[in-house]
């Protein structure tokens, strides 16, 4: 079967082949996976870093669910925002954009760190108010996920621009699973670099890592865009909320994606209580951890990359049965060996419930509204600090243990 070239100069496979790495021949998604992995990795070690550096300095799981829900309320109230930017200016400026914001936010705790400003035994005196110094980590998780807020829907919604619709399950399958290898690898480089130099070297190595990611993104070209004619982001965003009602199947994909994202991703944000009061391990077993679940997660990436758009909606259930059993497993496990074994199916399950979302979302909407139809599903991110405030103070009650398995 002959093959084709697109309007970026990659070679199209054939129609029918099932190559798992076939949008690797893309030379604008290779662009576009090299910004990805640079800002990823930042993320997942500074997730484990963030986490497990308040709850030292703390020793409260109702705190560290706090700062997550911190870093939720910007990604939940701003999203649709990030949505209607989108639909409304060149993506990749966006992405720029908010890839150097990452790096100053991270340079903005590794200063401090590095200079002695922030430890467990300092506070400062705010207007007469007595200030831990830990809420430096707040702020900043804040101003993460405002940028999260606005950059990701663009990052998201660029994917069907650069890729065929054909590609679009093995593009969005191949971007799933370097995230999973970055959860693979990236928490266990974090937990050992804790271990032998400390914390601030976690926030030096992601600014520099999302400045690596700008470079990337800096050579993608300019893609299409749609000028929307509204009075104004409110108009635009009742609009796209509008067609989401009106348009069945993406509303169902989307509300079952949100609630299995709300109750399956507090395990991840609150491993470290469970690590420490459970397991009695330090940073180095908790970068493992993370990293077999993103293991496993890479392994159902890999997977579904191979496969055909077929029976895509009766694999995301299947993919939601294995996660909620899993993770059920998982909170009973009292051993670092049995816990091993429950997050691999964890992460498959992550990884299924992730990529077959998106792609059935991505497959259904209007381009149109492609940028406002992600933002909600990428909302997860803020509900899913959402979900780990209400499990973090649940388990203050009841204990790690229940806590995550009654989610």
């Amino acid at each position: 079967m002959s093959q084709s070239t697109n309007e970026y100069g990659g070679r199209e496979p054939a129609r029918f082949s099932l190559g798992t790495f076939r949008s690797f021949k893309n030379p604008v998604f290779r662009l576009f996976y090299g910004g990805m992995l640079g800002q990823m990795a930042s993320m997942n070690m500074q997730m484990l870093a963030r986490s497990l550096l308040v709850f030292r300095m703390t020793g409260s799981a109702a705190v560290l669910g706090a700062m997550s829900f911190a870093n939720a309320l910007p990604m939940i109230s701003l999203s649709l925002f990030g949505g209607v930017i989108a639909d409304r200016v060149q993506k990749k400026y966006v992405m720029l954009i908010g890839q150097a914001a990452s790096a100053v936010i991270a340079l903005s705790v590794a200063i401090p760190l590095t200079l002695g400003y922030l430890s467990a035994d300092v506070s400062y005196n705010i207007l007469g108010i007595v200030v831990p110094s830990w809420w430096i980590l707040v702020l900043t998780s804040v101003a993460q996920g405002t940028v999260m807020a606005l950059m990701m829907p663009s990052r998201q919604a660029i994917l069907p621009e650069i890729v065929d619709d054909e590609e679009l399950m093995n593009a969005i399958s191949l971007n799933t699973m370097g995230m999973n290898a970055l959860r693979l690898f990236a928490p266990a480089l974090a937990g050992f670099l804790i271990e032998a130099i400390g914390f601030e070297a976690i926030y030096y190595v992601t600014s520099g890592l999302y400045l690596a990611s700008v470079l990337f993104i800096s050579f993608l070209p300019l893609t299409s865009t749609i000028t929307i004619r509204g009075e104004g982001a409110l108009d635009d965003i009742r609009q796209g909320l509008n067609y989401v009602w009106q348009e069945t199947t993406i509303l169902l994909v989307l509300t079952f994606s949100l609630i299995l994202v709300v109750l399956s991703m507090p395990y991840m944000l609150l491993m470290p209580v469970f690590t420490e009061t459970v397991l009695n391990v330090g940073a180095k077993e908790l970068g493992i951890l993370m990293s077999v679940s993103g293991g496993g997660a890479m392994v159902g990436s890999l997977v579904l990359a191979s496969l055909p758009n077929k029976r895509r909606g009766m694999m995301l259930l299947a993919s939601g049965i294995l996660l909620g059993s899993a993770l059920l497993a998982f909170s009973l496990t009292s051993t670092m060996n049995m816990t091993l074994v429950t997050v691999v199916f964890v992460g498959l399950g992550q990884s299924g419930q992730m990529t077959l979302g998106m792609t059935l979302v991505q497959y259904y909407v209007d381009d149109e509204y492609r940028g406002r139809v992600m933002s909600l599903l990428l909302m997860q991110f803020g509900l899913t600090s959402f979900g780990a405030f209400l499990a973090g103070v649940l388990a203050e009650e009841v204990g790690i243990q229940l806590a995550l398995g009654g989610f």
